[in-house]
């Protein structure tokens, strides 16, 4: 028996017995599969299959329902539809130090992947350093049913506590720079290794570091990439200077950067490089003809700043992507992730997205012999 079969006629009348015209007038209460089912020509069981992307509904049959839903600006009911099919289609976002560029930015991209898969999100936001906030974070999410985990984690504590908690649904990390088998991330070091070469290709015989926060794995990475790629290059270590992601302790920077002698430096994000920027022109420093500048994420500012900001560009839609895509296949499958076994069960290897060096006007060749 066809999908039309199990339903009504285009000209039949609707299930509660008013005319199929009648239902264009139903935009003025809530719209239901009834109502949408009836205005199809098809059964309801028709359209709860084209909501969940039955692979059996016939193209044409799919298409009417669709057009349907179109006319009678049908919204789904996630609730509903999560007690016909016992899913909920709803994936936990756990973050932490969500207002920092690259984890907002991730946010954003995995709510934005999850719905183009059909997929809602639900976010939990808790503090990093904080175990029993972690643990209640995690609780909460699912206490909603959520079918998997996405979990912004630039902390090793965070990864550490999940490592211990039965979760029982996937899990996937970003933001943890490799250190976790279900880590999907931007190759961190890579970038940095990019950024020093970029300096180096110009010129420049000492650079230093403008690095992030010490807990943060990214920024570890990122000094990592710095010390490598001096070493492969035969290069003198510069100093180290500790930053906080601001643009502030770029600025509370300048003095210590002028000090050192350096004719170029390497800030582990655009913030820092603006407010260093800054700095070096409070205390008569130019950039970059007196010291060039390379920064790290791409900031929409990036491009605008004076000069515009050669920078290592994160490639965030694309991390979030891969990290939906591999959720979605897991929570299909009813794949279940327990504790520190999550590591061993994503299957085929995360790929480590290689981020792109964008050369713009804040490094020039030095004026001056560092030596």
């Amino acid at each position: 028996m066809s999908d039309v079969e199990h339903g009504v006629p285009e000209a039949a009348a609707g299930a509660a017995g008013e005319p199929v015209g009648a239902l264009r007038q139903a935009t003025a209460r809530a719209v239901g599969v009834r109502e949408v089912a009836a205005l199809a020509g098809v059964s309801r069981q028709t359209v709860s299959r084209v909501l969940n992307d039955h692979p059996e509904v016939a193209t044409a049959t799919k298409e009417r329902v669709l057009a349907a839903m179109g006319e009678l600006d049908y919204r789904m009911n996630n609730a509903a539809r999560a007690l016909g099919t016992r899913r909920s289609r709803t994936f936990g976002v756990l973050a932490s130090d969500a207002l920092q560029y690259g984890p907002s930015r991730s946010i954003a991209a995995v709510e934005s992947a999850a719905r183009a898969a059909g997929y809602w999100v639900s976010a939990a936001f808790v503090d990093s350093g904080d175990a029993a906030s972690v643990t209640a974070a995690v609780e909460h999410l699912l206490a909603q049913s959520v079918e998997g985990l996405v979990v912004v984690a630039p902390h090793a504590r965070t990864i550490e506590t999940l490592d211990v908690l039965e979760i029982g649904v996937p899990v996937v990390t970003l933001h943890s720079a490799g250190h976790d088998a279900r880590s999907f991330s931007v190759d961190q070091s890579a970038g940095a290794r990019a950024a020093v070469g970029c300096l180096a290709d110009a010129g420049h015989r000492r650079v230093a570091h403008l690095a992030g926060p010490a807990d943060w794995l990214e920024a570890e990475a990122r000094r990592a990439g710095y010390l490598a790629e001096l070493e492969t290059r035969g290069l003198e270590t510069g100093p180290v200077i500790a930053g906080d992601w601001t643009a502030r302790s770029g600025f509370a920077a300048a003095a210590a950067v002028v000090d050192s002698g350096v004719t170029g430096v390497f800030a582990a994000n655009d913030q820092m490089a603006l407010g260093l920027i800054g700095g070096l022109r409070a205390v008569g420093v130019a950039v970059p003809e007196d010291l060039s500048i390379v920064g790290f994420d791409d900031m929409p500012d990036a491009a605008y700043l004076w000069p515009a900001l050669t920078t290592v560009r994160q490639d965030f839609e694309e991390l979030a992507h891969h990290a939906v895509e591999r959720l979605v296949a897991l929570a299909g499958s009813g794949a279940g992730i327990a504790g520190s076994r999550a590591r061993s069960s994503l299957g085929e290897e995360a790929p480590l997205i290689v981020p792109e060096l964008v050369v713009r006007a804040s490094v020039v060749p030095p004026r001056r012999d560092p030596q």
